[in-house]
């Protein structure tokens, strides 16, 4: 049971672009700077946590 409830901690979440507008999978928590594959802009930085989002949010996947 312990096992079951820390296997959904995190999420993902599908973020678009503020420069063009490309929509992409992002980790909640990721460890390292993630980059658009299209134009190459900044949309997500860690902070040792939660990792801080600089795009918009469009959808939550669980």
């Amino acid at each position: 049971m312990v096992r079951e409830i820390r296997e959904n901690r995190s999420r993902f979440f599908k973020v678009k672009c503020p420069d063009c507008e490309n929509e992409q999978m992002v980790f909640e928590k990721a460890s390292t700077v993630v980059n658009c594959v299209v134009c190459g802009k900044e949309l997500a930085t860690p902070t040792g946590g939660k990792a801080n989002l600089k795009a918009e949010i469009v959808a939550d996947v669980k």
